[in-house]
């Protein structure tokens, strides 16, 4: 089983969404759970949401309590959860066809591997593709120096994460997401990527990632042995690029994904691209 959870806070449209690309996935057994903190109308939105998805599993399961924030949230959810396999799914992000199948095949096929960091693909707000990210594993020096090379929507797990205690540090609002994988790096966590794109990230103009709040909580989560030199970061970086090149991170490549958008939230819908590795302009969040 892999278990997905969603944390929720008043996204009602953009949860219908993550809903929906969870409910249709194929070939695996899964069980979703949604942690929303409070939002108004939650319980009749998640319900009109699987009223009109076409899935094959069990309803998602939602738990309605206060929070002190995401990271809260996931962890609440996670303790819930039953799954072999782990992961979460923002409101604002979606899973491409086929994911879970592929997601569960890798992880019997590599009994080995606790964590796995695989491509995605972002999208504006009319769902139309901005930019592919190609992964590489990311290293204790370069999150000591810059962002988290990884996007959580193409991150899975094993539950034994969850067992030695690799929970979300819920003291971080924004940066949860860089520490946790900080300190599994330090504990020799095995990790490794898988080169294709399993899920979508969508620029909605809200994201807590892309505020003046992610930029101060950057780096606070060092500890005072951990910070770094920064006299060494041109090198950290310019190494962490390097690789990405060796990876096919910064080439143009043409793609073609089927997500749900706010138009057509109830099919699939095809849209294809050019996109090579980009972020959008502060600000510029939509296609109109």
């Amino acid at each position: 089983m892999i278990s997905v959870v969603t944390p929720s806070f008043r996204q009602l449209d953009w949860l219908r969404l993550a809903i929906a690309s969870v409910a249709d996935q194929e070939g695996v057994e899964i069980e979703h759970l949604i942690q929303d903190g409070g939002t108004e109308g939650i319980h009749e939105a998640v319900a009109a949401a699987t009223t009109v998805s076409t899935g094959h599993h069990d309803r998602p399961q939602l738990f309605v309590e206060k929070d002190d924030g995401m990271y809260d949230a996931i962890n609440r959810g996670l303790k819930r959860t039953r799954g072999e396999i782990c992961c979460y799914l923002n409101c604002d992000e979606q899973y491409l066809p086929g994911t879970l199948t592929t997601i569960a095949h890798y992880f019997a096929a590599n009994p080995k591997v606790d964590v796995l960091f695989a491509d995605a693909i972002l999208v504006n707000d009319k769902g139309t593709p901005i930019s592919y990210r190609r992964v590489t594993l990311p290293s204790l020096a370069h999150l000591r120096q810059t962002s988290l090379n990884t996007l959580t929507c193409a991150t899975f797990f094993r539950r034994r994460i969850l067992e030695a205690g690799h929970f979300f540090p819920t003291a971080l609002k924004i940066a949860g997401d860089q520490a946790w994988v900080f300190q599994m790096l330090k504990s020799g966590v095995r990790m490794d990527v898988l080169h294709e794109p399993v899920s979508v990230f969508t620029f909605t103009g809200a994201n807590l990632s892309h505020t003046a709040a992610a930029n101060e909580e950057r780096f606070g989560w060092l500890s005072p042995e951990e910070k770094p030199r920064r006299w060494l970061a041109p090198l950290v970086i310019a190494r962490h690029r390097f690789g990405k090149l060796l990876a096919g991170a910064y080439r143009n490549r043409s793609v073609t994904i089927e997500i749900y958008t706010l138009e057509e939230p109830e099919l699939r819908r095809k849209i294809s691209a050019r996109i090579g590795f980009r972020w959008p302009k502060a600000g510029v969040y939509s296609s109109s």
